[in-house]
Order: structure tokens, then sequence, then C-alpha cells
């Protein structure tokens, strides 16, 4: 080998975590005691999180994996999880009947079964992939055999290609007949992954009961859910504080987790933050990366010891008239606080309005808007006047120690009067819908619409991207019928029920480039397109119709300054109708500009 060749060749080893390391296999092993994992040939104490942040956290505190629900991204994470001797659940992202898919749709099933494959024939030799994860909560009620057996498929057909990781798919709680079919129907997985909150207590238990005899992961665990909590008598669920919610993670992972043979590990849920049902319901870290006090707990477990300084503690918060109030009441909120090292807190109140919706996980949610001259703090006490707008409200108190971590608890209100309209926040431009410098998400690609099956979206695609490293590639498969995509905010609000979307008035045109993979395909873009349904709909609509593409990256403009503007609720979107064949085309720097 010539020596420039040669010396090219270390350089690459050398900075490319997933050449310079081989597969490390992973095996189930089954014995009279129960089960385990081996990684390596050496058992595998699995302490894991649901979530791709904050890893250097996560490692200090005694956790070894993490969980995905998708492989968007996937390379790079591997790579920082192998950096730091952690491993991954890699998780495949499959269709949801409860959203349109159809698994009686052969073109649609095989179609997923591809992507799948692709990614493990891509990633099989990483040395931080623990497992393959196929599809979450999938199943429904459990009853459809067409889902199982396409779960089947896909599990038989990676063990075929990497007989070296197991493969596992992932059940929300155990409910009637989940268990007895993915055992009857899918003898290629290896683990089932459960999913459960209010009552993981009694998992292993009832696992048993229901006929469970192949190992198992608790692969989401936390506080008890929304759907199953206490609610206010206008609906709204009552949320545990957060140091309540550390002795339910610590009940379940004792009873369902460490104290069962079959068990295999968990992952936490969630190590980040997200908004569902309300801002801080399930995630174990703030937004700053406070550490919640789940997050020590979770450590204590995986350690064997507390962490050297441990989360404040909220006793209690207590709200006198909290409930149906009028509109401009004035309430008093007073918390009690401690902190098991006496260190100095810092407390923040903040008012944020409430569309008391209990949010499907599997569905994005935009966040609650934070109503500003609302509150006056006092420490651990603080004034609130109620806005005039009618409807639901939360009032957050967070609590900080200095020295990273963290409390927090709401308390619910509801305002007795007619809703006032919110109007769309005015954004900075340019407000980029999607590039690679993306420092936020405004709009979602959530709204998937015609021929569900037949559509494909790679978000980190490196095919000669127009800028940057990646872009987006989309796909329509089908010969016939019509698909399409559409960024929105929020996620999947189809019929303009809930507050969203931006004022663009300041926006004189939406840019984007494009091309195609063959040349000729025909697509239309769009901006707007509810503009009649819900009290928050589109302002306004437009679009570049049948636009055909060529095989180098073109700049696209949609004009906007005849345009309602006000409310962009459905940012960006394409649609393309059957063409004979598949349809590929590429997108990459999506904004809206002045």
């Amino acid at each position: 080998m010539p020596a420039r060749l040669l010396c090219f060749t270390l350089l690459l080893i050398a900075f490319s975590p997933c050449l310079a390391e081989s597969p490390i296999p992973v095996q189930v092993e089954r014995s009279t005691a129960g089960a385990k994992l081996t990684r390596g040939g050496e058992p595998y104490a699995l302490h894991g999180a649901g979530g791709q942040t904050e890893l250097d956290l996560l490692k200090s505190l005694g956790g070894n994996s993490i969980r995905t629900w998708g492989a968007d991204n996937l390379g790079p994470l591997l790579d920082q999880a192998h950096a730091r001797g952690m491993t991954v659940c890699v998780g495949m992202w499959l269709g949801h009947e409860r959203s349109g898919f159809d698994y009686s749709n052969e073109a649609a099933v095989v179609a997923q079964l591809e992507v799948c494959l692709e990614v493990v024939q891509k990633y099989k030799s990483h040395p931080a992939v623990l497992l393959w994860g196929i599809g979450n909560e999938i199943e429904g009620e459990g009853t459809n055999p067409a889902v199982w057996y396409a779960v089947e498929h896909i599990a038989r057909e990676i063990k075929r290609i990497d007989p070296g990781h197991p493969t596992m798919t992932v059940i929300a709680e155990l409910g009637d007949h989940k268990v007895e079919s993915l055992h009857r129907f899918c003898p290629s997985i290896d683990i089932v992954g459960i999913n459960s909150y209010g009552g993981i207590a009694t998992v292993a238990e009832r696992y048993r009961k229901a006929g469970g005899t192949k190992p198992y992961i608790v692969t989401e665990f936390g506080a008890r859910g929304p759907w199953e909590s206490e609610k206010t008598e206008w609906g709204a669920p009552i949320e545990p504080t957060s140091t309540a919610k550390a002795e339910h993670y610590a009940e379940g992972y004792r009873r369902a987790v460490a104290g069962d043979s079959l068990c295999l590990g968990s992952y936490a849920f969630l190590w980040g933050h997200k908004q569902e049902t309300t801002a801080t319901w399930f995630g174990m870290l703030l937004p700053d990366g406070s550490r919640l006090a789940a997050a020590d707990t979770m450590s204590e477990f995986w350690t064997g010891k507390p962490v050297a300084n441990r989360c404040p503690e909220i006793v209690s918060l207590d709200m006198p008239g909290a409930g149906k109030v009028k509109p401009g009441a004035k309430l008093i909120a007073t918390a009690v606080v401690e902190d098991p090292e006496q260190d100095p807190l810092k407390f923040d109140w903040i008012l944020r309005s409430d569309r008391v919706v209990v949010a499907n996980g599997n569905d994005a949610q935009s966040a609650e808007s934070e109503l500003a001259n609302t509150v006056v703090a006092n420490g651990e006490s603080a004034e609130v006047t109620m806005p005039s707008g009618g409807g639901g409200y939360r009032l957050f108190l967070y609590v900080r120690d200095g020295q990273g971590g963290a409390a927090v608890a709401n308390v619910p209100l509801y305002v007795d009067a007619p809703i006032e309209k919110v109007a769309a926040t005015k954004p900075k431009l340019p407000l980029v819908v999607y590039s690679d410098d993306m420092t936020f998400e405004p709009y979602a690609a959530s709204g998937y619409m015609g021929n569900h099956g037949a559509i494909k979206q790679q978000l980190d695609c490196e095919e000669n991207p127009h800028a940057g490293a990646t872009c987006l590639r989309a796909e329509y498969t089908a010969g016939d019928q019509w698909g399409g995509v559409v960024w929105q905010s929020p996620p999947s609000d189809w019929q303009g029920e809930q507050p969203g979307g931006y004022d663009l008035s300041a926006a004189s045109a939406l840019e984007f480039w494009a091309r195609g993979a063959k040349g000729g395909e025909r697509v239309t873009f769009l901006c707007g397109l509810n503009t009649t349904d819900g009290a928050y709909h589109d302002s306004g609509k437009t679009e570049l119709a049948n636009f055909e593409l060529t095989t180098e990256w073109q700049l696209y403009r949609i004009p906007l300054e005849s345009l309602d503007r006000t409310r962009l609720k459905n940012g960006f979107g394409w649609t393309t109708a059957g063409q004979g064949g598949e349809v590929v085309f590429y997108l990459d720097d999506v904004r809206f500009v002045e």
C-alpha cells in the first residue's frame, strides 16, 4: 500500500468510531434463574434512559444506555454514545393505525420493512448498538394479526442479516390480548418492551399472568400519566410535584425492574424535557439541563449511592381559591420547599395557558404560551392576577439550588369567561422551517396527507445537500393516487382548534431549494392550507402548483406580499400525484425571509 494511502487510512480509522471498532455482540441468555443480557460475553446491567441529550450528565449519574424512537441522525448519536462508553437501543419508527397507517396495504408494509433493514445494514457493525427496537406502541388493542405479522417479518429479516443484536418490540402497557398475541405471532422477537406508568409496580406480576415468558425491558416508566391521574372539575389532569414523581419512579423500579428475574433492565422516561399535556409532566431535566428528583432517584439505583448534592424538595404548594375564578381575580400561592444541603434557592413563578388536552405521547404538541405581567413573586409565595380570557391556565413554580438541581410543581386554574383568541407570535426573520443550522423547530413535519403509506421522508439525507451536511429526501412510492406532507404549528392541528402558528406579516416570501432525483418530477409546494375550520385557522394560503424539478438545485420563491400572513399554522408543505412510478426529490434551506 502506498505510504500516502496508508496514512489516509489510519487517519480515517482514528477519527471514525464506526470504523475504528468492531461490533460488540449482544445476547439474551436464559437459565433456570431467569434471563440476562450479555455484551461482548460479559453480563450487561442495563441502566438506561429514553432520550439523547445531556449524555455526559447521564453518564456521570451512572446511566449507560439510551433509547431512541426513530433512526434520524443515528450515526452521530451512536458515535457520541460510544465515545462515552454507552450503548443505544436503536428505535425504528413504524406506522400507527390510529394515524392512518394501513397494515393491510402490502406496498406500505414492505416499504416500512425496507426502511428498517436499511438502518440495520448501515449500523449493525457500530459498537454502540445494543439492540433493535421495532416500533413503539403500534399495536393498538393488540387484536390485529396484520400488525404482529409486520413486526415478525421485520424481526426475522433483522436476525437474518444481524444475528449479533437482539430484537425487541414495545407495547403500551399489557392490555387484554397484547402479550398473548406477541408471543404467538412474533417468535423472532427476543425481548418484550413494556411502557408502563401508573401500573408499573405490578407489571412483573401481570406480565406473567398474561402468559409472558420472554424476557422484558421496561422501556418507559415514570410519573403516573395524565390519562390515569385525578382531574379538576373542568377536566385538567392534576400533575404531581417533581418530588412526588421521584417516589413513583423508585417504587416502579424497585418492583418491576430490580426485583424480577425476567427483567433485563429499563429506560426511564424522559431524559430531557418535552411538552406533553404540560411542559413538565414527563421530563427528568429542565430545558436548562437542571436535574429533577427523578434523575437523582435513578442515579442512586444505578450507582448504589445518593448523588453528592440532591435536588430541592417541594413539600407542598397551596393556593386558596384555586379552581374556576373570574377574570382579574387575585390569588396567592405559597410553597413549602426544603433543600437537603441547605443550599440557597431561587424561585421562578410562571403563568401559562393550558389547553386542557391529555396528549398522546406519540403525537407532537406545541408549548403553551406564557402570560407576562400576571405574577408578582416573592420567594416562596406569589400573587397571580388572572387574565381576562376564559379557559385553562397553570401556575408553575420552578425551584433551583444553584448546584444543578431543581424542583417543579404547578396548580391548574380556570377563568370562567368567554375564550379570547390568542394572537400568533411574531418571530424574528428569517424563520427557518428546515435546514442544518436550525436552533429550534417552529413547524413540525407532522401533517401526512393522501396515501400515507406511500410517503417516506428522511430529514438527515447526506446525498448531495445544497448546503451543510444534510438535506431532506422526500419519496412518494405509489404510481397512482396522491400524497404529501405539511409542516404544522402546533403539530396535527388539522381543525384549527389550538393556538399556534406565526404572524409572518413582515415576511415577503417563503424560499426553499429543491431538486429531483431524476428530473421531471412534478411537485406542488404550498404555504397555508386550512383557511376556514376552527378559531385558529390559516389566515391565508398560496402555492406553486405542479412545478417540474430538475436534477440541479434550484431556488424557489413563493411570494407572500398579497397574502394575509397574520397567522400561518401550516407553514410549508408539498404534494405530488402518482406519476406511474416512485417520485423522489430533495429539499433544503426552507425559510421565510423579509
